[in-house]
């Protein structure tokens, strides 16, 4: 069995793990260690839920996502009544600056926007709206507008790594330009990977995160 097909069937068993997950509808393909979703799932959150248990897998390097979310007749919900939710939802959360942020949506997809200070409370105003059901996807157009200094970016970002058991920092290599940070270097394990891109992402300032890390081959 070559390493493609080992790997297949790793993510294979990960899906059948994860609870979450109804696996019968979903196929999975590997080519040189990039893996291939496709199939059907009744759910936005579990579609999310199955692109994360296949990172979770040792040897991934890429996961192409091509999943179709199919909505049971009975989870089928109005845009303006999924809109009404999204808007309640985020004005629950704390960490959403209230009034910053916009709902749109259509056909059952909701699209967010306006302006925060922090890519954290980007990231969980996506989070939140995710949970809902009867929605096929979320587009996050949230703009993230920082006032902070480049070299502050880095030094924040060196000192994340440091303090991380999951990273070994002196592999790792941080630019920063403006509010894009570019991530280079060499990592064993994707759980590494995103660790790194975690403490970016985490960093006052950052508006984006390039990510150039290779994966070491297992």
């Amino acid at each position: 069995m070559n390493d493609d097909l080992r790997l297949q069937q790793r993510v294979t068993d990960e899906l059948e793990f994860e609870p979450s997950v109804d696996p019968a509808h979903i196929g999975v393909s590997v080519r040189e260690g990039v893996v291939s979703l496709s199939g059907h799932v009744s759910s936005f959150a579990e579609k999310f839920a199955a692109e994360r248990a296949v990172r979770r897998v040792k040897g991934v390097k890429a996961v192409a996502q091509e999943l179709e979310v199919r909505l049971p007749s009975d989870r089928k919900l109005a845009d303006d009544e999924i809109a009404a939710r999204a808007v309640r939802i985020l004005n629950w959360d704390v960490s959403v600056p209230h009034g910053r942020v916009s709902v749109k949506v259509e056909h059952g997809v909701i699209t967010l926007g306006g302006e925060v200070e922090w890519q954290f409370q980007r990231a969980e105003a996506e989070r939140d709206v995710r949970k809902l059901g009867g929605i096929k996807s979320v587009v996050n157009d949230i703009a993230v507008v920082p006032n902070v200094r480049s070299e502050d970016v880095r030094a924040t970002i060196r000192a994340a790594l440091e303090r991380n058991a999951e990273v070994e920092a002196n592999k790792i290599t941080v630019t920063v330009s403006g509010g894009k940070v570019t991530l280079g270097g060499k990592v064993n394990a994707w759980t590494e990977r995103e660790a790194v891109e975690r403490a970016a992402w985490s960093t006052p300032g950052v508006t984006q995160v390039e990510d150039d890390i290779e994966l070491a081959r297992p």
